[in-house]
């Protein structure tokens, strides 16, 4: 089995993220004494800096928390909500049937900062300007641009100098697109912390976190936004569009701290946000796989990866059916033995091509209209492989993830999004631009995802955490949509049934199924595909093809970017990070 880096081990604290300066960060909180919540802060808010592409400070970040010496996993829910003026009647007088992919429309309450101060409040001990001065230090003084970043840039070069200049004051510094390896400033970015931080050190500390999210949510933030979202801009629908979203939308903004949905497998108990977001899709899976002696396969194994692509299409095509932030989601009867054994059943030797949402206690499924799907053919791809561009010249964004375990035994996996460079456009008095999520509403009533004002779209974002024989054990995830909640499965039963140490089970051949339709317009879905890295090998990619999978080959290191913590009972902490894309980094000691 392939292992491109070492397993970390050591028993001090480790921190696992998509980017070396955020890891790096986080470990700088550890060795001041803080704990793995201030860590993980530290390394949230570098993101925002350095990964501008994939996060930002107007996004949002679900995490999953459990602290040392407490039986329960806390859901930290920072998912913003729909403006209290986003209504289906107002898109359908402005003539629009999908939310746009970018402008001032898709905004939701930026839920992020909140979310980390929340965070630091109940769980964190140190002060604000402490977790904050890693960022603050890359926003002024700049960091090294990622090949992903300047290409990015790239493709919206036109759409900044013509339509958002803000933007362009920012990302096209001398007025050209950064080239890889150079240093990128955002000034303005550092002078918005720098104030935050501020407000905070004035203070004892807990007041002090909450005087900063006073300024955030009430004060000169609220502000800057309110003002900025009223002046129309460009968005994907070709048109030029205000936003909904206000300042009171901002002030009536606390981050809910909520109960993990979990699921027992073996030995573990995986736990996940409830399904508002996608998280509960992984459990779902898990209870269907539950049904095989999986030992008998093998990570590159046709059958192993056959029954994980058709458990992920049952799965799947419930979220579409089911999940969304509504009170009636049946989850309790979808992971039930009955309901999965049922389902199981529908998993034959050959691909299906079919989109089957079960009937939870009798209920009968309802899914959006939805674009026809599409028939695999050549040269099909994944979008986060080669990032979409939409009609606008607007990429789609990413995300990225972040785990940290501390020698207290404090765990915390979660993943920030939105808010990407390419998306909205950046209010100049603050450096940044506002989320998009809205665009995963549905503009079709009645669905459990269906557009409403105060209400959290259902989104992919998907943070990991699991006990083993009731002890604290593993914190893990990745970017990738759709993807985040198949790549994470592969690793979870690579590592628990194979025993692959966490960086041989990240390194191993990854795949995932595009048969559903995606979150993110167009929705696109392609029945029976399957994108694999090529490393799966000849033979077994042979052999998925005539049970009748649409095959499409990728660069053998390419999908996903995992990254994963642990502590053992043995009292070690471990800790792995994603290769791909050269990035990735786990840091420990």
């Amino acid at each position: 089995m392939v292992q491109t880096r070492p397993e970390l081990a050591g028993d001090f604290g480790m921190v696992a993220s998509t980017h070396w300066l955020a890891s790096a960060a986080g470990m700088r909180m550890l060795e001041l004494g803080g704990n793995a919540f201030d860590a993980a802060a530290a390394a949230g808010f570098t993101l925002q800096v350095v990964e501008p592409h994939l996060n930002g400070p107007g996004g949002e970040v679900p995490m999953l928390v459990r602290r040392a010496g407490e039986d329960e996993i806390t859901v930290v829910a920072g998912q913003g909500r729909a403006p209290a003026a986003a209504t289906l009647e107002h898109f359908a007088d402005l003539g629009l049937d999908l939310v746009p992919g970018t402008g001032h429309l898709a905004a939701c309450v930026p839920a992020a900062f909140d979310a980390w101060l929340t965070l630091l409040e109940r769980f964190g001990t140190l002060p604000l300007g402490d977790v904050l001065a890693p960022a603050i230090g890359y926003a002024r003084d700049g960091y090294p641009v990622l090949p992903a970043i300047a290409r990015t840039i790239r493709t919206v070069e036109r759409l900044f100098r013509e339509h958002w200049p803000t933007s362009a004051a920012v990302y096209l510094p001398d007025g050209r697109v950064p080239q890889p390896g150079e240093r990128l400033r955002n000034p303005t970015l550092a002078d918005t912390y720098e104030r935050l931080a501020q407000v905070a050190a004035s203070r004892p500390r807990e007041d002090g976190l909450r005087a900063a999210r006073d300024a955030f949510y009430r004060g000169f933030v609220a502000e800057a936004i309110d003002e900025f979202v009223r002046t129309p801009v460009l968005d994907t629908s070709g048109r030029a569009h205000a936003g909904l979203l206000c300042a009171d939308d901002l002030a009536g903004w606390a981050t809910p701290l909520e109960a993990p949905a979990t699921f027992d497998f073996g030995a573990y108990r995986i736990a996940k946000t409830g399904p508002w977001g996608q998280g509960p899709v992984l459990l779902q899976q898990l209870a269907l796989l539950a049904g095989y002696d999986l030992a008998d396969t093998g990570p590159a194994d046709p059958q192993l990866v056959h029954l994980v692509v058709e458990a992920a299409k049952l799965a799947f095509a419930d979220r579409e059916a089911y999940y969304g932030d509504v009170p009636d989601v049946p989850l309790e009867t979808l992971l039930s033995p009955a309901y999965n054994d049922q389902r199981r059943a529908l998993i034959g030797e050959q691909a299906s091509g079919e989109l089957r949402p079960g009937a939870p206690d009798g209920r009968p499924p309802r899914l959006p209209r939805l674009p026809a799907p599409v028939e695999a053919g050549p040269g099909v791809g994944e979008p986060t492989v080669q990032p979409a561009v939409d009609s606008q010249g607007g990429t789609r964004g990413d995300t990225c993830h972040l785990d940290v375990v501390d020698r207290f035994g404090n765990m915390i996996s979660a993943t920030p999004s939105g808010s990407w460079l390419q998306s909205s456009p950046v209010i100049p008095q603050l450096g940044f631009g506002l989320g998009t999520r809205a665009q995963m509403f549905w503009l079709e009533p009645g669905l459990p995802n269906s557009l409403a004002p105060g209400k959290r779209p259902r989104t992919t974002l998907s943070p990991s955490l699991a006990l083993r024989k009731g002890e604290p054990y593993l914190a893990f995830g990745t970017p990738g949509g759709d993807q985040q909640d198949q790549w994470q499965l592969q690793f979870l039963l690579f590592h628990a049934i194979f025993e692959l140490n966490l960086q041989q089970a990240i390194d191993a051949p990854t795949w995932h199924t595009t048969h559903f339709p995606s979150s993110f317009y167009p929705r696109e879905s392609i029945v029976r595909g399957v994108v694999a890295e090529d490393r799966l090998g000849a033979g077994s990619l042979a052999d998925l093809r005539r049970r009748g999978h649409a095959i499409t080959t990728v660069d053998g290191w390419s999908l996903g970017r995992m990254s994963a913590v642990a502590r053992t009972p043995h009292g070690f902490l471990k800790a792995a990070a994603n290769p791909r894309g050269a990035q990735g980094y786990a840091v420990g000691r």
